[in-house]
């Protein structure tokens, strides 16, 4: 074997631990390949490609009539990167032994996948063709958290609707349901999210998380608790709320979100720079895109007043991946993490990856994880990641530093997984 393929065979033996996906515990597989080819990868690209949006997302249309719909334009991006992990995926997984699925053959696949997926053992067996062993999910503020195994779905604590809105009634409703707390201060808005904290701890949370758009700068000198108290009346007053009172707002819950993973030892994961409803027209989640107008600058009030809460951040766009890796070079408690939406293709994360291990200490770099939605696809990307990490390793470590073949191994082993265990699972 060449010396790439020798760092990918012992790489692709590590057990995974997938730090963040979109995975729902109680339907984390999927029930056809429409599930799958419903992914926003597959559907933003072949509107892209000339598919209406309504032959797409017609109400009520049956998963085989879609996925049939689909391949009308699916061979446009027969290329793709995006289209290889569908490929490896049904070979891998399915056995389907094709190189190639167009409309001559999608049907095969359609039932041999159906016939899988049917099986009891299925979530089992892919998980274990996919060598995962726990997988951190993506949990409103107001899941329950007591009907699934939250040692393989392990509980993230999503914070979004909590910053960015509570000036809708239902998000109110929802955490007054959640909480017993009726919030009608800032106090009890703050007695309200300790609750919420507390009862994540219960099931075992790992992390808190949000993604956050371009222009938020938070801080906490500048909303002192008086005038967010004023804007908090008056959100609660009207739903036509300003644009300066949300700010005021999310400023302040953000902080105080901070403050409880500071007292209860919890990562806070950032993913920084979207920048939602830029194409309105677009699919299903195919309408956000990133912003470069942004800068790790606006976070650094935030990362000095909490030094002892690690912050895995995550950029939208490769070209935010220098001002990151230069963040965690200096800063203790900021960390590069993964590889995120317009950033996960192999370009980008070859690029993004050499100037990580170029500049950052080994114990802060969470190399990947897979935002998938459904359990199939985490096999096809972390194969893709673990392959240009085999590569980086190959051609920085080994020959342009002369380090042994045993050194790069165990530095793509801590960048794969090790870190994945110290930086999140370090309380257990």
């Amino acid at each position: 074997m060449t010396l790439t393929q020798t760092l990918f065979e012992a790489l692709d033996a590590v057990p995974l631990v997938d730090p963040h996906s979109h995975i729902n515990p109680r339907w984390a597989t999927s029930d056809t390949i429409a599930d799958l080819l419903g992914y926003h990868y597959y559907t933003e690209l072949a509107h892209s490609a000339g598919m209406p949006r309504s032959r797409i997302e017609e109400p009520d249309i049956t998963p085989h009539e879609k996925v049939a719909r689909l391949f009308e334009y699916l061979h446009h991006i027969n290329h793709s990167v995006q289209w290889s992990w569908f490929l490896e995926l049904s070979n891998d997984l399915f056995g389907f032994q094709a190189e190639s699925i167009d409309t001559s053959n999608w049907q095969k696949l359609y039932d041999l996948a159906l016939a899988k997926m049917s099986q009891p053992s299925w979530e089992d067996e892919v998980l274990r063709k996919s060598n995962v062993q726990r997988i951190f999910l993506t949990n409103d503020f107001d899941d329950p958290l007591d009907d699934f195994d939250t040692y393989r779905y392990v509980p993230c604590l999503r914070t979004d609707d909590l910053v960015f809105h509570l000036a809708l009634p239902q998000t109110r409703e929802r955490l007054a349901k959640a909480t017993g707390i009726q919030v009608a201060n800032l106090k009890d808005l703050q007695d309200a999210i300790g609750s919420l904290f507390a009862h994540f701890v219960k099931y075992q949370v790992r992390a808190c998380a949000i993604s956050l758009p371009p222009w938020f700068s938070p801080t906490a000198i500048a909303v002192d608790d008086a005038s967010a108290q004023a804007a908090f009346q008056r959100l609660l007053a009207s739903q036509s709320v300003s644009q300066s009172d949300r700010e005021i707002v999310a400023y302040w819950v953000f902080w105080r979100l901070a403050e409880f993973c500071n007292d209860m030892h919890l990562p806070f994961d950032l993913m920084i720079g979207v920048n939602r409803k830029v194409y309105p027209e677009g699919v299903f989640q195919g309408q956000d895109l990133y912003d470069s107008r942004w800068s790790m600058i606006q976070y650094a009030e935030l990362l000095n007043a909490f030094p002892k809460v690690k912050f895995p951040v995550s950029v939208l766009a490769s070209v935010s991946n220098q001002e990151l890796v230069d963040y965690a070079w200096i800063f203790p408690n900021v960390i590069a993490n993964g590889h995120w939406w317009y950033s996960n293709t192999p370009t980008f994360i070859q690029h993004d990856l050499r100037a990580r291990i170029d500049a950052i200490p080994r114990n802060k770099i969470i190399g990947y994880y897979s935002d998938a939605y459904k359990l199939e696809f985490i096999l096809p990307k972390y194969k893709m990641f673990k392959r240009i990490l085999a590569n980086v390793l190959a051609e920085s470590i080994v020959i342009e530093r002369r380090l042994s073949e045993s050194f790069a191994i165990d530095l793509g082993t801590q960048i794969l997984r090790g870190n994945v265990d110290s930086i999140f699972f370090s309380q257990e």
